[in-house]
């Protein structure tokens, strides 16, 4: 019985005598602050662009293109659901566009541009689950389109 007292005495005021915390020299929630450098939000921070452009690149693209977006996003300037993709890689970055396409969520909840995008379109870009090579076509696609039109 002495035993447990003791123990007991010995955690009180060990709690009690411990003084003020110590401030921590960050917060785990505070949110990291991001500049915005036009490449938006993602793992794509770096894009090598093919000189001369890559045909078959391209033909990915255009083939994924009219499966899973041509439905929401016409080749003019025309808006139907989404923005018309004519002149897209002349005003927006190689990064923002594939990061837009792989990572279209978070962009929504993060990028400036893309949540300006949504309030214009007031349609969610659904996330159509393409990988980074197929982004990569695609966007190979808007560069063969942006190239034909100059």
């Amino acid at each position: 019985m002495r035993s447990l007292f003791a123990l007991v005495l010995f955690a009180t005021l060990l709690v009690a005598c411990g003084g003020e915390p110590k401030e921590k020299p960050f917060s785990v929630n505070a949110p990291a602050e991001r500049v915005d450098d036009g490449k938006g939000v993602g793992e794509i921070t770096q894009v090598t662009l093919n000189n001369p452009l890559n045909q078959e690149m391209a033909d990915r693209g255009k083939a994924i293109y009219e499966m899973k977006c041509s439905a929401c996003h016409k080749l003019t300037d025309q808006r139907v659901v989404g923005p018309g993709w004519a002149g897209l890689t002349e005003i927006r970055k190689p990064e923002w566009i594939m990061n837009m396409i792989t990572n279209v969520d978070v962009m929504l909840a993060e990028d400036p541009t893309a949540q300006k995008l949504l309030e214009e379109c007031l349609v969610r870009m659904p996330n159509q689950n393409l990988s980074i090579g197929d982004a990569r076509d695609v966007l190979e696609f808007m560069l063969v389109l942006d190239a034909e039109t100059e």
